[in-house]
């Protein structure tokens, strides 16, 4: 029978509004999603998924290096503002994503019994490609993480993880308004002080 615990509870709203404040590119996001990564971090390791549970450093840590380049990543260490992602961006992105989905894949093959190593490694790749982009504010981001949503809406429903593949769902929903939204912030000069709110 399956059951909800605190952690499990606070890594689904703490990751539901810190998508919904990238939508809004409120910097708050960053130190939300780093309580997400605390949660599920927990939670993995509880639960015995060691790699899921190390990879919320990961994420931990490339959301300090977020946090840090939407208030100073801008010309003369001002705050960001959201940019098309270069040429460069996509090339650097896709091969970022093949390399690493590629050393996720052996590595799950070689130290665990993944069920699906495959779309396990792809799905982790991509998030971490998005979440690279997001950090320099590049409004490509959001294909990736509606490919990656649409993926894990698949495998979380297969794995009979129902409740999170339904997550998905919102999360991928929210994308898509994210993705209208800065498309929108491209055309217009954005207030300085949504990037400046946690600059103390």
């Amino acid at each position: 029978m399956w059951t909800m615990t605190w952690t499990e509870v606070g890594g689904f709203i703490t990751t539901a509004l810190c998508v919904w404040l990238v939508v809004r590119r409120n910097i708050w996001t960053f130190p939300i999603g780093i309580a997400s990564n605390i949660f599920f971090w927990v939670l993995f390791i509880r639960a015995g998924l060691y790699a899921d549970a190390w990879l919320q450093v990961v994420f931990l840590l490339l959301g300090l290096g977020g946090w840090w380049m939407w208030l100073h990543g801008g010309v003369n260490r001002t705050a960001l503002v959201v940019r098309r992602t270069p040429v460069w961006g996509w090339a650097a992105i896709a091969g970022f994503v093949g390399v690493a989905t590629w050393v996720i894949y052996t590595l799950l093959t070689a130290h665990t019994d993944s069920t699906v190593p495959v779309a396990d490694a792809f799905t982790t790749a991509l998030s971490l490609g998005a979440q690279i982009m997001l950090n320099r504010k590049w409004i490509g981001n959001w294909a990736l993480w509606m490919v990656a949503d649409v993926l894990y809406i698949w495998l979380y429903w297969i794995k009979d993880l129902h409740l999170t593949s339904a997550l998905y769902v919102g999360l991928l929903t929210m994308c898509m308004i994210g993705l209208r939204q800065w498309v929108t912030a491209l055309r217009r000069p954005e207030p300085a002080p949504v990037a400046e709110a946690v600059a103390a």
